[in-house]
């Protein structure tokens, strides 16, 4: 592994293993990783032979604990924002690209980025322990992209979604579980028999149907408006720029609302 972490994609028997490997930074992704991730969904989606794919983060301690801050050190203007979110979700677009059931197995962390590409996954289990957010108010002052808005008020509800955007509250497995985020919450010695149980059931169904259904409720979900306006805004701020050296230098931001 490079010291930036990698993303692979490997499948044993039927099922396809996309994994976030950077454990000492809680797999945050950084750049590279993220041109890893799109080369892995392209191969999963390219493989015929896999019936579930299943996104993991390595070392049990984090799903993907977000994306590397030092990069927004380079932002110079809000149309870097535009072509960061932009980019982002182009990374993301590969991975609904995948036509077979992507399943997310959480252990930990799935903050910012992680709770992002979570959100695109079909199904998600979690551990007892898991952690998810987007406290972006009051780390970065940045903002994310008009549809993954919508990911996460269709995944939490409105409510907690605003809860996680306006007051940087984390949502712990259990809320995640009653929101209907998750599907079930696993303990860690039992995710191996929880996914192959899951790659039974899917192994056993029409995967036309399946990729018919997955399609239908991602065309439902894609109506989000633009918000290009809104990224230039958060991105061309001070306060974004003030976010990203408080977060390096490890101190609070000193907000000044422009």
């Amino acid at each position: 592994m490079s010291a930036d972490g990698n993303v692979s994609y490997t499948r044993d028997g039927r099922v396809g293993r996309i994994t976030f490997d950077r454990p000492a930074a809680r797999n945050a992704m950084t750049p590279s990783m993220y041109v890893d991730f799109t080369h892995a969904c392209a191969q999963a989606a390219a493989d015929r032979e896999a019936r579930l794919v299943v996104l993991r983060g390595a070392g049990g301690k984090a799903f993907v604990a977000g994306s590397d801050i030092a990069q927004f050190l380079e932002f110079t203007s809000a149309e870097d924002g535009i072509a960061y979110e932009r980019e982002m979700e182009a990374h993301l677009a590969a991975l609904l690209a995948i036509p077979v059931p992507v399943l997310a197995v959480i252990e930990g962390w799935a903050v910012g980025g992680g709770l992002n590409i979570a959100a695109c996954a079909d199904l998600r289990i979690a551990t007892p322990g898991s952690r998810f957010g987007v406290p972006i108010a009051k780390t970065v002052g940045n903002c994310l992209a008009m549809s993954n808005y919508a990911r996460l008020v269709a995944g939490f509800g409105e409510g907690r979604a605003k809860r996680m955007l306006l007051l940087g509250d984390m949502i712990e497995a259990d809320e995640a579980l009653t929101a209907g985020f998750l599907m079930r919450i696993v303990a860690a010695e039992e995710i191996d028999a929880t996914v192959a149980a899951i790659a039974q059931t899917v192994e056993s169904e029409s995967p036309v149907s399946l990729e018919v259904s997955k399609r239908a409720l991602q065309r439902l979900a894609e109506s989000a408006p633009d918000g290009d306006d809104l990224i230039r805004r958060a991105y061309g701020s001070e306060d974004f720029r003030e976010g990203v050296r408080a977060f390096l230098d490890k101190r609070k931001p000193n907000w000044k609302g422009r």
